[in-house]
């Protein structure tokens, strides 16, 4: 009896332990669905690189301040609105083929002129600028909110738009983009063919300046990537002949010539460019002699060198050498 006794206690205590760990397994099943059931929340904290040293985000920014106007093409392409923006450099305040995405955003004054209080009334969590404009504010804005700069504005939009898309926490949207574009160039350039042996020359009235367009310019790179064939003069790897004179008029000639004004609205651009279009030194060109001399829109060629204006840059070329 005492052996019986001794052995029902034994498996008394050996079915509290079985009991209790049946339901500690239940109890860790139970948690398990919860955080299958519960939403993933990630870590997006993230690090950029950039002109002026490296800026740590905790999050991906809501409140986005740009301060070039390439910079503000590029936010737009990417899917995120600023909440300021600079001024375009012409416009009422806006370039026309971003106003209408532009509509409520705010205005910091230029990317030459930066109205830092106006930048610190939005109360930004990522201001985007750049070294070659604002180095001097950076310290100013990078007190306001973490602060990314680019290196310059010359050449090929795509360095900028990769820093950009990093810097919104967008590199896959970014991607997509360029592939975009990229795309567009291939079949554009197939479509061509033999025109891109054409000889393509581009100019740039400005009041008190004539500038003739190379490479190195926003333009110059997007006929690159074309294939376009430029005149000697211009086939190198630099930015512009500034401050050209009637006497490097020579330089200008080509197949096709594409001149551009940038006119703030005095009309002195516009009085330059009447008055080299009608010498007769131009006038002598081949390029002139063939009527193969087309302007076109300072701001999509030149001034606003964002992705938005590459692709309407795109538009102009397939009208005037496929239509």
């Amino acid at each position: 009896m005492k052996a019986l006794r001794s052995f029902l206690s034994i498996f008394s205590i050996m079915l509290i332990f079985i009991l209790a760990a049946c339901g500690g397994n239940s109890e860790q099943t139970a948690d398990a669905d919860k955080k299958e059931d519960s939403p993933k929340t990630e870590d997006t904290s993230y690090t950029v690189e950039h002109a002026m040293g490296s800026t740590t985000l905790e999050k991906t920014p809501e409140r986005v301040v740009i301060l070039t106007n390439e910079g503000t093409e590029a936010l737009l392409a990417l899917g995120v609105k600023p909440v300021g923006a600079v001024q375009s450099w012409t416009g009422d305040p806006w370039y026309e083929h971003i106003a209408k995405d532009m509509k409520d955003a705010q205005v910091v004054g230029l990317e030459s002129e930066v109205n830092v209080e106006a930048v610190a009334a939005l109360h930004p969590d990522l201001i985007i600028g750049n070294k070659m404009r604002q180095e001097a504010i950076y310290e100013q804005l990078s007190a306001i909110a973490p602060t990314v700069f680019a290196e310059d504005l010359r050449g090929n939009w795509k360095t900028n738009f990769e820093l950009y898309a990093k810097s919104v926490n967008k590199e896959e949207k970014g991607k997509e983009v360029i592939a975009a574009y990229d795309a567009r160039i291939a079949e554009l350039k197939e479509k061509l063919g033999d025109k891109l042996n054409m000889k393509v020359s581009m100019v740039r009235f400005m009041a008190g300046d004539v500038r003739i367009y190379q490479k190195d310019s926003f333009s110059g790179v997007i006929l690159d990537q074309l294939g376009f064939a430029r005149p000697e003069s211009q086939n190198v790897d630099e930015f512009a002949i500034k401050g050209a004179t009637k006497e490097q008029m020579p330089l200008m000639d080509g197949d096709i010539l594409f001149y551009f004004t940038y006119e703030t609205g005095d009309g002195a651009a516009s009085e330059l460019e009447k008055e080299w279009l009608e010498d007769p030194l131009f006038k002598n060109l081949e390029v002139a002699k063939k009527g193969e001399v087309h302007k076109v829109d300072d701001v999509i060629w030149n001034t606003a060198g964002g992705v938005k204006a590459a692709n309407l840059m795109l538009d102009d070329i397939e009208n005037t050498f496929l239509k």
